[in-house]
């Protein structure tokens, strides 16, 4: 009952969150051909990625606006800008043009990220129920199978073109499930005004969700390259790596939310870094795909709770008035780690290795414990 009632509060974000994702999915499972479309080395990959991540970076900034403008449809229009941005990029072999697209298609990404979290935060809000984990589940299962799908699509010959004008037209036949109903602003708590101190909970937990949100868009950028070329996997072979995380990314959170009610938050993300750095570790060393999927599966399960327990570890000990600014700071610091993950990626790929650069997302991901007990040391974490 409790997730049938998930469901339907979910009715207006989850269609959002599967958009992200299938386009992302698709974008990782073809990422080997459009990299050699545009006769990019791994340092110009990683640059191009960096500009899409500087879009979304800059569209986070202006996304509180547009969310305020477009009521009740800013998750459908943010969906259709996503769809129609990233038919642009692909249409080029120009490596600076398509940098130039993929900043645009950065920004869609990032104004429907804010968005979409923003419009889901407001309903858990307002419904006390708990969606974080559902919807972000959703959107891994749907990288997944856009991943999986590409997959086939590009082993068969099909091109990424053509495939994202399937999306498109997926997307924008989806659009009016993502109209959501408008909710009436809540009063402002008086005694809440002013500028408080947060303390260093935001900070650690900013960097907790930094090293996750690295990890994991860094693998789904460079899992099918890793595959294909360091262990000379096939095109379909290479697509499973990004589908084989989306998926244990789903899985983990969904049993994320049923592990929280026996276990602390803090205990959660110091297991689930251990196991996603271990996740790392096998993939970089992997002699073989199967290795890696076994690898990149791990990783997934592990990374894919961090987030959401850390915005709760930090937003459940802090007054009501000021919990929105503790997890925005948060999220804000933790979305960084998202988009420089892939270009730092790139660049130790370009002067070392792939397995070099998974070695380095496992160190990443080892530094968490010791972030963990920094942030538990702040006075208003027990």
């Amino acid at each position: 009952m409790q997730l049938k009632k998930s469901l339907v509060l979910s009715r207006n974000t989850g269609p959002a969150f599967m958009a992200q994702g299938a386009i992302w999915g698709t974008f990782a499972a073809y990422a080997p051909d459009i990299k050699s479309q545009i006769n990019a080395s791994d340092a110009i990959f990683g640059w191009v990625l960096l500009c899409a991540a500087v879009g979304a970076v800059t569209a986070m900034w202006l996304a509180p606006i547009f969310d305020r403008l477009s009521g009740k449809y800013g998750m459908a229009i943010g969906a259709l800008l996503l769809a129609t941005a990233v038919q642009l990029p692909i249409l080029w072999t120009d490596a600076v043009i398509f940098a130039v697209f993929m900043f645009f298609l950065g920004a869609a990404s990032g104004l429907l990220d804010v968005v979409m979290n923003a419009r889901l935060s407001l309903i858990e809000s307002r419904e006390r129920s708990p969606l974080m984990n559902l919807n972000h589940a959703l959107f891994s299962f749907s990288y997944a199978g856009a991943a999986i799908i590409a997959g086939i699509s590009r082993d068969s010959g099909i091109s990424v073109n053509t495939v994202a004008i399937g999306i498109f037209i997926a997307i924008a036949a989806g659009a009016l499930l993502m109209v959501q109903p408008t909710y009436a602003p809540e009063e402002s708590d008086p005694s809440t005004t002013g500028k408080p101190a947060l303390g260093g909970a935001v900070f650690f937990g900013g960097m907790i969700v930094f090293a996750a949100f690295m990890a994991e868009n860094a693998v789904e950028g460079w899992s099918a390259l890793h595959i294909e070329r360091t262990l000379g996997g096939g095109a379909a072979e290479g697509a499973l790596g990004p589908a084989m995380l989306g998926l244990t990314m789903g899985v983990g959170r969904f049993a994320g939310q049923m592990v929280v009610a026996r276990v602390s938050e803090a205990k959660v993300v110091l297991y689930a870094s251990l196991l996603a750095a271990a996740g790392a570790l096998i993939a970089a060393m992997a002699p073989a795909p199967i290795w890696a999927y076994i690898g990149f599966g791990a990783l997934g399960m592990g990374v894919s709770v961090i987030a959401p327990m850390v915005f709760a570890l930090v937003g459940r000990r802090v007054p009501d008035g000021i919990r929105a600014l503790a997890i925005s700071r948060v999220a804000v610091i933790g979305y960084l780690g998202f988009f420089v993950g892939p270009p730092i990626v790139g660049f130790l790929s370009e002067v070392t290795t792939l397995r070099f650069s998974f070695i380095f997302i496992a160190c990443v991901l080892g530094s968490i414990p010791l972030l963990l007990s920094l942030l538990r040391r702040d006075p208003r974490i027990d």
